[in-house]
């Protein structure tokens, strides 16, 4: 059976990414192609993921009459986007490339970034953004642990006939199952079980 993996990276292919999203049984994940997407939008930026200093909000002035600058994600939208497309098919969010390898904390940022939306691997078109990639795309050991805490919470939970429980001063229920599930299937899934 040969798969097909795609790459959203034009307008057009955004305005479609539902529809790509379901063209096809054999579909089996969506990427985000950064670089011909900006040309294709054309953006205002020649980088290639990544921040940019002109996406930013300019506070109101502070009471000493200084301002502060917060720059956002100018991918944000795109992302997000194909992620639902993705997810809403069964087929896997995958973030595209950041042309900066000399600048591991950017590509962990956008990275992450990426991860916290959704998506579940990031491009590396260096190899040494390898290793940040699976880095960053793998739940830490502290978040398994929190998930199997919140699975058992809601075990015990479940047994005295509760649909929800606190567990460290939060509310869980059954949605954070899901959200938990979700975190222990892909540990176990990196670990190759």
């Amino acid at each position: 059976r040969i798969g097909f993996e795609m790459i959203i990276e034009t307008a057009l292919g955004m305005q479609n990414v539902h529809e790509i999203a379901a063209a096809s049984k054999r579909n089996e994940s969506l990427h985000f192609g950064v670089a011909d997407y900006a040309a294709s939008t054309r953006a205002r930026t020649t980088s290639i993921g990544g921040a940019n200093a002109d996406y930013a909000v300019l506070t109101e002035p502070l009471a000493d009459n200084s301002r502060q600058v917060h720059w956002g994600d100018m991918w944000h939208y795109a992302i997000a986007r194909m992620v639902v497309a993705a997810r809403a098919n069964g087929l896997r969010p995958v973030d595209g490339p950041f042309g900066n390898f000399s600048d591991p904390d950017a590509f962990k940022a956008a990275a992450a970034r990426a991860a916290v939306l959704g998506c579940e691997g990031k491009w590396a078109i260096h190899p040494s953004q390898i290793a940040l990639a699976n880095e960053v795309m793998s739940p830490s050991d502290a978040e398994v642990t929190r998930a199997r805490r919140i699975l058992e919470a809601m075990k015990e939970a479940e047994a005295q006939g509760k649909g929800a429980v606190s567990l460290d001063g939060r509310l869980i229920d059954y949605a954070s199952i899901r959200q938990a599930q979700v975190l222990v299937e892909k540990a176990l899934q990196i670990a190759g079980h």
